[in-house]
């Protein structure tokens, strides 16, 4: 029923940007809550940003003034924009949505499956 499908990702150098997508069906991003997550191989799954069901955004201290997570309500689509990429931000980064809000916990019931980021230096 619902389904979270990111694209967007890909190969770039320190400093660079990417854009990633996360396209929703069978759910709204309009009254539910949704976010971006990330792992890298060796470490555990964490809150990259998030929106909550009212709009109100939350951000991990690593990403605060880099990112920006910003949705479509009209296309059911959710955006992260990265800039000034580092060797760091490397990991497979997952969209998630619930209708709770978790904030940046890794508790949210529906996933995507992944894309790949990859910052060399």
């Amino acid at each position: 029923q619902v389904r979270l499908v990111e694209s967007g990702g890909g190969s770039v150098q320190t400093g660079g940007s990417l854009t990633l997508s996360c396209a929703a069906s069978g759910y709204t991003y309009t009254t539910d809550c949704v976010g971006w997550f990330r792992q890298a191989p060796g470490k555990e799954r964490e809150g990259v940003a998030t929106y909550d069901e009212v709009g109100i955004t939350r951000y991990a201290d690593s990403v605060k003034g880099r990112f920006t997570i910003s949705k479509d309500n009209a296309k059911n689509t959710l955006y992260l924009q990265m800039n000034d990429l580092k060797p760091e931000d490397t990991a497979m980064y997952y969209c998630a949505a619930d209708r709770l809000d978790y904030g940046l916990k890794d508790l949210y019931k529906y996933w995507g499956q992944g894309t790949q980021v990859t910052v060399s230096s």
